[in-house]
């Protein structure tokens, strides 16, 4: 008898441990309890994973939010945008961002990287331009998710009317998406892509040579900083919708390209603002930094997917299994581009074999590969001609950043000293992440929760382009500004150069080498300036 009731509630035990869990549960202290406990127990087991993979860990996202409630710091010279900025720019002190676990940085890189929103599905119609040295890129022009409504939207394009950015203008503006230097949607690009969309920008992808399926015609590669790609692609869009307003975001990597394109372009550029989140502000720091290994096997593999699909068509240039057996990233694109590491050798003289020679006179400098490793980011760190930038550019980076260089390594003196940088740094938020709190979700449904959306950056970067907008409109009353030059208010001998890309020109040292001194002080400066474009170039 003893032994059939000893058999009884051990056969009941787990029905009794449910009914008291329930009971707990419905007990206003025993949930939060229960919720403490199991978010302890999931934080324990996340660093055990972190260091099994050799994850960096950062401090407690829960304490952080605890200890920094005021949101992230905009870090730039106070100038009259920057103040206008933060009077309208409402996205900018409140980004609501989310806690442990959603707001852990490499959950959120992951999450941004990896993992695709089922209710985001875009439709996108490819366009093939063909480059002045016979290269081909690809340009995705997003027309939503059927076909019909692609053909209404593509019937549409506007050819005139104002300027001003959003859903109020007859002329919408144009979102140009520079994507990660590997090429390819990420989902965070393609969460983006809708949230402009349904705030009535027209959204072009733009790929560069030999990614995303864009068929490679030349034996070429894109460099990491060469903007001459973007700016025939800029030049095309610009064309196709000349009334729209043109603003530019990159992501991640893709920044190396967009800083490049803004700072050799100057005032010449079609562009009215840019943004670049999670962007790679020092190229050479960020190739030479030590990665985790999870994220390097990671972008060592979409990197290499371009060359591992062209490898015949790259033997008689470069060493391919060379370059396809390299365990890092400077490794890989230095095998790439610089001749000291390349076989056969390529120096100044005759064009490398299988290059044409008019392709070679339009390329220029970068028709033969870098002597070394010094010389390729002589011609493409980023920065290298940040003082020629005339477009106002916002830069949004978190102090967590798992692919990055430390925040401590930022370039803020440039920050500080130009007026047209402009750094957004929070103190969490990943790479690309930047995950908002559940409650910022919640609302009316429709228009409103869709403006509020996911992630922060994104409805940051957007209502930038709108308030720059109304910045510069209140300045066109006055005369020619960013807004778009007026070309019967300019001089006869500066007319072609608002319009046509910058001619080429002696490539100066990056910013970071030669820090630029300023002769007159902030406030002597800060009355003069105007915030109109200057065409001298």
């Amino acid at each position: 008898m003893a032994l059939f009731i000893c058999d009884l509630l051990f056969f009941l035990l787990p029905s009794f441990l449910l009914l008291l869990l329930c009971l707990v549960l419905h007990w206003p202290r025993g949930r939060c309890w229960t919720g403490w406990a199991l978010a302890a127990a999931g934080w324990r087991l996340w660093l055990i994973a972190c260091r099994i993979l050799e994850l960096p860990l950062y401090n407690d996202t829960r304490a952080t939010e605890a200890k920094s409630p005021g949101g992230p710091r905009l870090i730039c010279k106070p100038t009259a945008l920057a103040r206008y900025l933060l009077r309208h720019c409402g996205s900018l002190a409140r980004p609501g961002l989310a806690g442990w676990p959603r707001g852990d940085p490499h959950l959120q890189t992951a999450r941004s990287q990896l993992w695709e929103q089922r209710e985001l599905v875009l439709q996108f119609t490819r366009d093939h331009l063909q480059l002045r040295d016979g290269g081909v890129v690809a340009l995705d022009w997003a027309v939503g998710t059927r076909m019909r409504e692609a053909a209404e939207r593509r019937r549409k394009e506007p050819q005139t009317g104002g300027r001003t950015l959003g859903c109020f203008t007859s002329a919408p503006p144009v979102l140009l998406l520079v994507p990660q230097c590997w090429g390819g949607m990420t989902p965070h690009l393609r969460a983006l892509c809708h949230q402009a969309m349904r705030q009535g920008f027209y959204v072009v992808v733009f790929h560069p040579r030999g990614t995303a399926g864009s068929p490679l015609t030349t034996a070429r590669l894109t460099e990491f900083g060469d903007p001459a790609d973007l700016e025939q692609a800029v030049s095309y869009v610009h064309s196709r919708l000349p009334s729209s307003a043109l603003v530019a975001v990159s992501e991640g990597s893709g920044s190396g390209v967009l800083l490049s394109y803004l700072g050799e372009s100057g005032s010449g550029t079609h562009l009215t603002a840019a943004a670049a989140i999670s962007p790679v502000l020092l190229g050479q720091t960020w190739f030479e930094t030590a990665m985790p290994p999870v994220y390097r096997l990671g972008a060592l593999i979409q990197r290499k997917r371009p060359l591992r699909r062209y490898a015949s068509s790259f033997r008689g240039l470069l060493d391919v299994d060379r370059a396809l057996r390299c365990s890092s990233l400077r490794a890989f694109e230095e095998a790439l581009f610089c001749s000291s590491s390349s076989s056969p050798p390529s120096g100044p003289g005759p064009p490398p074999r299988g290059r044409d020679p008019s392709a070679a006179w339009a390329l220029g400098e970068r028709a033969y590969p870098a002597e070394d490793w010094g010389g390729y980011w002589e011609r493409n760190e980023p920065l290298r001609d940040a003082d020629e930038v005339a477009v106002p550019l916002l830069c949004v980076c978190s102090e967590d950043d798992p692919l990055l260089p430390p925040a401590s390594s930022l370039p803020l003196h440039l920050f500080q000293s130009s007026p047209f940088f402009l750094l957004l740094l929070a103190d969490r938020g990943g790479h690309c992440g930047f995950a908002q709190q559940e409650e910022a979700r919640r609302g009316p449904a429709g228009e409103q929760e869709e403006a509020t959306g996911a992630i922060w950056s994104h409805a940051a970067v957007l209502e930038y382009f709108k308030v720059v907008a109304d910045f510069l409109k209140a300045g066109e009353r006055e005369g020619p500004s960013w807004g778009g030059p007026q070309e019967e208010n300019l001089p006869a001998g500066l007319r072609s150069r608002s319009t046509n890309p910058a001619p080429l020109r002696r490539r100066r040292p990056p910013i970071t080498r030669r820090p630029r001194h300023l002769a007159a002080s902030r406030e002597e400066e800060e009355e003069t300036f105007t915030w109109r474009r200057s065409y001298t170039r």
